[in-house]
């Protein structure tokens, strides 16, 4: 049986290094006054973890070195949790180069692991809550680095949901107001997203739900429905359409998604899996003494 494909391989090229380059340049506009003061002189540097949590972020982590002419070699794999502290890659280029790419790829990895590491305990909650329904992300991400985020989801286990808006057509609860109807919202998208493009509809209620299945949706979002409101909701549509998905969203997390999954939810959405991650702390030492293999008291604090 061939191996499962790396999840870094979902990445193009040339985007990972665009959007290295650009973060680079945001850091570096001008000069590079520490850069100077450290010169070309060959060192290597190690990346330590040092919270808890699931490791994310590896292939924008490298895109970064890579740019500065720094090679990256992982002590660990994607996707593995570690406790503090873990020593998880070494880093070898010019000292000029380790210097111009640390802050950029230490926020990379952080903001990366921090995102995998809240979605794999949603997971983990589901699964003991015995449900086997999708965990998903939502577009509540940070501007200019959602393509982290999004990996991010995937390796800690959850789907991110649509990338963007033309990914999926969801019409929320504004298209329905300005378009008059969920029927005609509805109808307007289905002329221009024909058969390639599902429709989700984000209703408040049983009725609004009904109609939204009734003219042809694909995928029914419960939106800030109670637990007590939502699993009855969920039961009278998917009795009437069985065939229909059904997500549940609004003011779900960690400590309750239990109340929000059962038979007739196929899928929760959680925008604070993005939003209110806890970032992962690392930090990457320059060794003390080039010639001797990377230790922990080898490292400059």
């Amino acid at each position: 049986m061939a191996s499962q494909p790396h999840l870094a391989h979902l990445l193009p090229a040339a985007h990972l290094r665009q959007l290295a380059v650009d973060w680079l340049k945001e850091d570096a506009p001008s000069f590079d006054y520490g850069g100077y003061s450290v010169g070309d002189r060959q060192e290597c540097a190690v990346l330590l973890c040092k919270s808890p949590g699931i490791l994310a972020g590896f292939p924008f982590f490298e895109a970064v070195f890579a740019e500065v002419g720094c090679s990256v070699g992982w002590l660990q794999s994607e996707g593995t949790w570690v406790e503090p502290i873990t020593r998880v890659a070494e880093v070898r280029g010019q000292a000029k180069g380790l210097l111009l790419g640390e802050r950029v790829a230490l926020n990379c990895v952080g903001r990366c692991s921090g995102v995998a590491t809240a979605a794999a305990k949603v997971c983990r909650a589901v699964q003991e809550a015995g449900w086997h329904g999708e965990v998903a992300g939502t577009r509540k991400t940070t501007p200019g680095f959602r393509l982290p985020e999004k990996y991010a989801l995937l390796v800690g286990g959850a789907a991110c949901h649509r990338y963007d808006l033309g990914s999926l057509i969801m019409l929320k609860d504004n298209h329905v107001w300005a378009s008059g109807s969920i029927t005609q919202a509805v109808r307007n998208a289905r002329r221009v997203g024909g058969f390639a493009l599902k429709i989700e509809v984000e209703c408040r209620s049983l009725e609004e739900a009904l109609e939204a299945a009734e003219c042809g949706s694909d995928i029914i979002l419960l939106d800030n429905f109670a637990p007590e409101d939502l699993h009855p909701t969920a039961t009278t549509l998917k009795t009437s359409f069985p065939n229909m998905m059904v997500e549940a969203s609004g003011g779900i997390t960690e400590d309750n998604v239990a109340q929000f999954v059962g038979p007739n939810i196929d899928v929760v959405s959680l925008g604070c899996l993005t939003q209110s991650a806890r970032v992962v702390d690392f930090s990457l030492k320059v060794c003390r003494d080039s010639a001797t293999k990377p230790s922990v008291r080898n490292f400059v604090f």
